[in-house]
């Protein structure tokens, strides 16, 4: 009986052995992954290498991302319809001579539509106020055939008056039934209307129609004054000097 007992407690040894040894091993893999977690002190914290470009770009990514301002005013933004631009009051003249015929405008033409046989222009009016404020609205409505209900208007006041140079800050709609179901499109704000030296019309610059594109090249248009005929003065029949006897 007594080796028996000998063998069973050499047997617990073992057991014993094997668990101090399996314990231990799972402290040292514990304390080698807390160590490879703990981020370096800062004393010790050795010197970045210089970041070598990326394939993925033409430079490296910047180390640090742009600022942005939070709560930037927007008072600096262009709108061709801005609403803290100041009200025009009286209209700035620099050509008396381009005043004068823009205020014999009386015609509004419509590039879109001109060459149809059939086609007539709109009317127009410029106006002044007692305040030297002028102002220009006109409509054409289309009769050319098949473009009937089409129409074409513009309505605003005369910012700036110069050679060759009429300004407006208003609107111009174009209503043509095959764009956007007939819906008007419109361009607004500050618009010019140019002249070239002696020609009769202003052409709207910003007239590209907004919703297709077409050049719309629509035109205020004036009528020169027909100089007044002198009237020639009745000839008298030559006097015939009398007979000598």
């Amino acid at each position: 009986m007594i080796p028996h007992r000998a063998s069973a407690s050499g047997t617990a040894d073992v057991k014993v052995g094997s668990m101090y040894r399996m314990v231990f091993l799972l402290a040292v893999f514990a304390a080698s992954a807390a160590a490879a977690q703990t981020p370096p002190a800062r004393g010790s914290a050795q010197p970045q290498q210089p970041q070598l470009p990326s394939p993925f770009y033409p430079a490296p990514p910047p180390d640090q991302a742009p600022q942005v301002q939070q709560g930037a005013p927007t008072g600096d933004l262009t709108s061709p319809l801005a609403a803290n631009r100041a009200k025009v009051t009286r209209t700035e003249i620099n050509s008396e001579t381009e005043a004068q015929l823009l205020a014999s405008a009386n015609k509004l033409v419509w590039g879109r539509y001109a060459k149809i046989k059939g086609a007539k222009p709109g009317d127009v009016v410029v106006a002044k106020d007692n305040n030297g404020l002028w102002t220009i609205k006109g409509r054409l409505d289309s009769v050319a055939p098949g473009t009937e209900g089409d129409w074409v208007a513009v309505d605003g006041i005369v910012e700036r008056i110069s050679a060759g140079h009429v300004q407006i800050r208003g609107e111009v709609a174009f209503r043509v039934a095959k764009v956007q179901q007939g819906t008007p499109c419109k361009v607004g704000g500050t618009l010019n209307f140019r002249r070239s030296g002696k020609s009769q019309v202003w052409r709207l610059v910003e007239g590209d129609n907004p919703c297709d594109g077409t050049q719309e090249m629509f035109d205020i248009q004036f009528e020169k004054a027909q100089a007044e005929k002198k009237p020639v003065p009745a000839q008298r029949p030559p006097k015939v000097p009398p007979k000598q006897p």
